[in-house]
Parts: structure tokens; sequence; C-alpha cells
């Protein structure tokens, strides 16, 4: 897979960065969303030293990432035992069917 170096910008610093070519784009949204939530933190609490604004906006978007990856599990589970049921519906339905 090749690379492709991207300039980003994240708390007034300019990061270059490689990244798979052809997700140039996401990495740029990533960056501005990152920054965005640094700088949220930041005016919230009022912490101005970067290792804490890093580490707090990480762990929240790890926390974020965690709670969403938890919801699409139980989705997942609920939409695979839908399936199931419709497919034994499904094979029901078909048993009972006159033989032609």
């Amino acid at each position: 897979m090749s690379t492709q170096a991207v300039e980003i910008q994240v708390m007034g610093r300019t990061l270059r960065v490689n990244c798979p070519t052809g997700q140039e784009d996401a990495l740029r949204e990533a960056a501005i969303d990152f920054d965005q939530r640094l700088q949220d933190l930041s005016d919230r609490t009022n912490i101005s030293n970067v290792e804490q604004l890093l580490m707090f906006t990480g762990l929240n978007i790890c926390n974020e990432l965690h709670s969403e990856r938890r919801e699409h599990q139980g989705s997942d589970s609920n939409l695979s035992n839908r399936i199931s049921e419709l497919a034994e519906n499904l094979d029901k339905a078909l048993q009972n069917q006159p033989k032609r």
C-alpha cells in the first residue's frame, strides 16, 4: 500500500503525517475534529498544559469509541437474532405449504 505525506494542523502546530493514498481528506477531517476537541476542552476546563489536553482528549475519544462499539455489538446481536427468527418462520411456512 502506498502512502502520501499530508500536512495537518493541531494546536497551531503543523505536522507532516504519512497516510494511505486516497485517505488524505479523511486524515485532514480527523485532524480538524481533534484540534477542535482540544480547543473545546481547553476552553471548558482552562487547562493549558498541552500534554494534559492531549491525554484527556484522547481518553474522551476512546470512551466515545468504546460506547459506540458496545452499542453496535448490541444492535448486531439483536439483528442477528431477528434474522434467525425470520429464517425459522420461513422454514416453518415452507414446510406447511401443500406439496405439488
